[in-house]
């Protein structure tokens, strides 16, 4: 089996003219054309699994977020995408990224929040527009818990689904907690579509100070870590790719690839 077996399958899962204009999915190291020996599933492509995936006998790493995302003047061992990129060269290793694109779609990277929150009726909080992506692709979800919650339960199962010490959010309401937006990921972009959607909660990250103003009390904003709400990512391609080739080697990295640390 080649390469391009497995880019092809994840291209008709999250296809590439999804993606958002700023971003960098595809192929972005290596040929289609290698044969494959084994696909390592990580939400990023840094050194050490770059690495592990060479000694793990896999020479396609697939990652959530992209290697080379924005221009690159050189590439040398002074910067973390450097050595990445070094190391996929002397391991032969060939690279695939699928970001917005996966994000983009359902069943997506939100969605597999949205599964362990138990949400239903899922719809985009800001569908696309255009030739061929009406109803297919957005950004963001919301839906509806099967019964009201108060908030600070809601926040409790936050933290325990996500694994997560702490969760940054604006004042609790006081109200029950039935409907809500979530964004994996950067998604502030994304809150004033969720107090036109009357969201009680919105779940997302990298919310920064001057935006949890945006709330004004109208809805629960909760900022959950990048990482963190992108984690599951890893599961759904894993899940996906070992769907379609049963019988071929497909791993999920080991290596931590979270560059957040938390001082309990």
């Amino acid at each position: 089996m080649k390469i391009s077996d497995i880019t092809r399958f994840l291209e008709s899962l999250a296809p590439l003219r999804f993606q958002e204009d700023y971003d960098n999915c595809g192929l972005l190291l290596g040929s289609a054309e290698t044969n494959c020996r084994g696909v390592m599933i990580s939400l990023d492509a840094t050194e050490e699994v770059i690495e592990e995936a060479g000694k793990r006998g896999c020479n396609l790493v697939v990652s959530h977020h992209p290697l080379i995302f924005r221009g690159i003047k050189q590439i040398s061992n002074e910067s973390g995408t450097g050595r990445a990129i070094i190391a996929a060269i002397r391991n032969e290793i060939s690279v695939y990224a699928i970001h917005t694109n996966l994000d983009n779609i359902l069943p997506g990277v939100n969605s597999a929040i949205a599964g362990k929150l138990g949400l239903e009726n899922l719809r985009f909080l800001l569908p696309k527009s255009g030739k061929g992506l009406e109803g297919i692709a957005g950004s963001g979800l919301i839906g509806e818990l099967p019964e009201p919650m108060g908030e600070e339960l809601f926040l409790q199962l936050l933290q325990r689904q996500f694994r997560i010490p702490l969760i940054r959010h604006t004042a609790l309401t006081g109200r029950l907690v039935h409907r809500v937006a979530l964004c994996g990921g950067a998604g502030s972009f994304l809150i004033t579509n969720a107090l036109s959607a009357k969201a009680d909660f919105f779940v997302t990250a990298d919310i920064r100070y001057h935006e949890f103003f945006e709330a004004e009390g109208k809805l629960v904003m909760a900022d959950i870590g990048h990482y963190e709400s992108e984690q599951y990512t890893t599961d759904l391609l894993f899940d996906a790719i070992l769907k379609k080739f049963p019988n071929f080697a497909v791993l999920k990295a080991g290596a931590a690839t979270n560059p957040v640390h938390y001082y309990k």
